[in-house]
């Protein structure tokens, strides 16, 4: 395989613009290296911006989903779509916050597998039902979340994760994105 992200030919911008550049220092300062969904994304730099931006606000900003369970949500999309980057990558993330390297496998192959309590289970049966039935959804299906304790904002954040993975998903399918060689020996 060649050093590119993706099946594509879409050079990185280079240089990089100099806050790009130090966002990419970052990433490899903080985690060992630069995501290839951001090297994927950095041909067009209005894009790549747009991208860190709600990927950063849905998956790092307060809310009442942890950061574990936005990961959680991110492999249950990408396990029904067999998405292979964002398993991988969120296989490994999902190690990383529960210090448990069963559970990501877990995640991987069959979250039903794992001992997750009532909220979470909840939570992912209605990720599940937002990936393969969306228009399916009902006001029953909102309050089985708000019965085990979620407010609508979180419901809110909730669908809001699970249907960015499902677009980024498709994009990392269709474009033959491959995850950092890195992941896969991260946090076990």
């Amino acid at each position: 395989m060649t050093d590119r992200p993706t099946a594509l030919d879409l050079p990185m911008v280079d240089p990089l613009p100099e806050a790009t550049q130090k966002y990419f220092d970052v990433c490899q300062e903080k985690l060992g290296l630069v995501p290839n969904v951001l090297r994927a994304y950095a041909f067009d730099i209005d894009k790549l911006n747009a991208f860190t931006a709600l990927y950063n606000d849905l998956m790092l900003a307060p809310s009442g989903i942890t950061k574990l369970e936005r990961e959680m949500i991110a492999v249950c999309v990408s396990s029904i779509n067999k998405c292979y980057y964002c398993l991988v990558s969120h296989g490994a993330a999902v190690r990383q916050y529960s210090g448990d390297p069963e559970l990501g496998e877990m995640m991987v192959m069959n979250w039903r597998m794992a001992a997750l309590d009532e909220r979470q289970t909840a939570m992912l049966e209605f990720v599940e039902r937002i990936t393969t039935a969306s228009a399916s959804i009902t006001e029953a299906h909102r309050q089985a979340l708000r019965d085990v304790g979620f407010t609508d904002r979180d419901i809110w954040d909730i669908a809001s994760v699970a249907g960015f993975f499902n677009m980024t998903n498709r994009v990392a399918s269709a474009s033959g994105m491959r995850p950092n060689t890195e992941y896969h020996s991260q946090s076990r």
